[in-house]
């Protein structure tokens, strides 16, 4: 007698690793090892700052 082959069953939660696993990859090619934030603070137009290239067209 001919044994039958045991399907395999993908799940749901099973393809959704896969992908963050693959964009994980990706991502270190692109950036490089290690952390990397994808969101940042969006700084006040009114912040300090001493550098020039901030202080409008008054600077020399």
């Amino acid at each position: 007698m001919k044994r039958k082959k045991k399907k395999q069953v993908t799940n749901l939660d099973d393809v959704i690793k896969a992908m963050r696993r693959g964009n994980r990859e990706g991502e270190q090619d692109v950036l490089g090892p290690g952390f990397h934030s994808t969101n940042r603070v969006h700084r006040s137009k009114k912040t300090y700052t001493r550098k020039a290239k901030h202080k409008g067209n008054d600077v020399d």
